[in-house]
């Protein structure tokens, strides 16, 4: 029996919200979009790859008891909270909130250039905690073939639970995330430390309401199973046999970047 079960989903076969403004992807059921048979994934509860028009944004709104991270790819985004948090937020920017009890919160595209991101939702391991914000920032280089770190949980070893400063934003949930911008030709292996996993080709290469284009990723385990995606797709990893180990190959023509969730 093979360590890793995969099974793919199709960029296509995601939700897709058109608003002018916003163009939108939903992984998981989402605002208009409903799936019952993507709602939730351990504690992953969100993924929406979104982009925003210039001066553009979400008006302020709330949350509670969310774990929200936004991973920037492209632009810049300008983040305002009822904590008092006013930020501009750019590519490399890992932004985090903590919504606990509550916070209200607006997001905005800075300036002329449209935002590419994605927004990210996970269910904390524990209720009705104190709001907090944090943000982290990683370089290309330090993803480039290989992997970075960029969100982990508090309670591991050498998270920091500071707004800002060194090492992974720390999440009050059971997720692990990594990051890479794999070249051409080149291979990556992560040991996987949970139960499941999931993984993500960014599309950016440019917005695609159709099948999957652009960077091929294989995704596969030694004398197991295996998966190739494009961007936009993704797949979920059912984690069979503890110490499994995730191996990526970049069989494509371009440059991938990819993001892998590690969860319990």
């Amino acid at each position: 029996m093979s360590s890793l079960k995969f099974t793919p989903r199709k960029s296509e076969e995601r939700g897709n919200a058109d608003h002018g403004w916003l163009k939108a992807f939903h992984t998981f059921s989402f605002a208009m979009y409903q799936d019952h048979k993507h709602e939730l994934f351990g504690p992953l509860r969100v993924i929406n790859e979104d982009r925003i028009a210039p001066r553009r944004g979400f008006g302020t709104h709330s949350h509670r008891e969310f774990e929200i991270f936004t991973y920037v790819v492209a632009g810049e985004l300008e983040h305002k909270d009822s904590m008092g948090n006013t930020e501009i937020i750019k590519r490399g920017d890992i932004q985090l909130t903590s919504a606990g009890t509550g916070i209200s919160h607006s997001e905005k595209a800075h300036g002329s250039n449209q935002v590419h991101g994605l927004q990210i939702w996970s269910l904390p391991a524990t209720a009705r905690l104190q709001p907090k914000y944090f943000t982290r920032h990683f370089t290309d280089e330090e993803k480039t073939d290989k992997w970075a770190k960029v969100v982990a949980p508090i309670w591991a070893d050498g998270v920091k639970d500071t707004r800002e400063g060194e090492g992974p934003a720390p999440v009050q949930s059971a997720l692990t995330l990594y990051a890479s911008i794999l070249g051409t030709g080149k291979v990556l292996s992560r040991p996987l430390e949970g139960k499941k996993a999931y993984v993500h080709v960014i599309q950016t290469s440019g917005y695609n309401e159709g099948q999957a284009t652009g960077a091929s990723i294989k995704f596969s385990t030694k004398g197991g199973d295996e998966v190739e995606l494009r961007e936009g797709d993704g797949a979920y990893v059912d984690v069979k046999k503890e110490g499994a180990i995730l191996e990526v190959d970049n069989v494509g023509d371009r440059v991938a970047e990819l993001l892998v969730f590690d969860l319990e």
